[in-house]
C-alpha cells in the first residue's frame, strides 16, 4: 500500500486551479463569523489563489493569506495588485508556521485539512492555530462529512466532474476515478485531465477523510471548544444527510 500521498502539481496550476473553484458560496458564511471591527486581524490559511482573501479584504479587513504553493499565491499577488488591495501573502507550511503574531479570527476553507493526511500532521496545524490565536478568538474550518455510499459508487466507474475554459484560453475536461483505503481512511481520488481535446495526465487528489465524531474528539483533545458544527453554509443543522462538517470553535480557557 503506497503511502506517498499527494496533490498532483497541474492541480496547482493556479489558472487551471481558479477555473476549477469559482464558487463563493462558502463566502457569506466566513463574512457573517468576521469580527464587526474593522480593526480585527484576520489571517486564512490555505488561501490559494485568493478567492476568499480577496472580497474580505475589499470589505475593508486586515487580512493576510497564507499557502505553501508559491503558483497560487502569484495568482493572488497578481489579482490583489490589479484589485488596489494590499493584502500580505504569506508562503509556508501550515504545520510549522510561526508569525509571532495573534489574530481575532483563523479560518481554514474550502475542504483544506482533508490534506493533511496524518494525525500528527492536524494536530500540529491546531497548535498553529492556538498559537496565532487571540484569548477570545474564533477558529473556523469546513471539510466534507464522509459518504461512504458515495464513494463505493465511484469506484466503480470513471466519471466527468468538470469542463470549462481558464482565464488563459486551455479547453479542461476532467474525468475522476477513486479508491478508498479504510486503513487510511484516504481517498485515492485520481483526476485525468483533457486539455484542448487532448489528454494531458493523471494528477493525484488524495483526500485524508475525517468522521464526525472523529473530528469533533480530535478538536476537544486538542483544546478547542466546538461553539457550533453546521452541515452546510447556510448554517443548517449538522446531521445524517449533511454533506459538510462546518464548525466555530474557540480555545478552551485554562485554569
Amino acid at each position: 500500500m503506497s503511502s506517498d500521498y499527494k496533490v498532483g502539481d497541474l492541480i496547482y496550476d493556479a489558472n487551471i486551479y481558479d477555473g476549477m473553484n469559482s464558487s463563493l458560496d462558502d463566502l457569506q458564511f466566513y463574512k457573517r463569523w468576521l469580527p464587526k471591527s474593522k480593526d480585527a486581524r484576520i489571517l486564512e490559511l490555505c488561501c490559494g489563489t485568493g478567492r476568499l482573501t480577496l472580497p474580505i479584504a475589499k470589505d475593508g479587513y486586515d487580512i493576510s493569506g497564507v499557502d505553501y504553493t508559491s503558483s497560487m499565491l502569484d495568482q493572488a499577488k497578481m489579482k490583489a495588485s490589479e484589485a488596489g488591495l494590499e493584502i500580505r501573502f504569506i508562503e509556508a507550511d501550515i504545520r510549522t508556521l510561526n508569525l509571532q503574531e495573534k489574530y481575532d479570527l483563523i479560518f481554514i476553507p474550502f475542504n483544506s485539512i482533508h490534506h493533511l493526511y496524518k494525525n500528527e500532521d492536524l494536530f500540529k496545524v491546531f497548535d498553529v492555530v492556538k498559537n496565532h490565536l487571540k484569548d477570545g478568538g474564533l477558529f473556523l474550518l469546513d471539510c466534507f462529512n464522509p459518504n461512504i455510499r458515495y464513494i463505493v459508487e465511484s469506484e466503480k466507474e470513471q466519471k466527468e466532474v468538470a469542463a470549462y475554459t481558464t482565464d488563459d484560453g486551455r479547453e479542461v475536461l476532467i474525468k475522476q476515478t477513486m479508491r478508498y483505503e479504510t486503513k487510511t481512511q484516504i481517498n485515492r481520488i485520481e483526476w485525468h485531465y483533457f486539455i484542448n481535446g487532448a489528454f494531458n495526465s493523471t494528477q493525484n487528489l488524495d483526500m485524508r477523510m475525517f468522521f464526525p465524531q472523529e473530528l469533533d474528539s480530535y478538536l476537544e483533545w486538542n483544546g478547542f471548544k466546538v461553539i457550533h458544527k453546521y452541515g452546510g453554509f447556510g448554517e443548517e443543522a449538522f446531521n445524517d444527510n449533511s454533506e459538510k462538517q462546518i464548525f466555530v470553535c474557540q480555545c478552551k480557557l485554562e485554569y
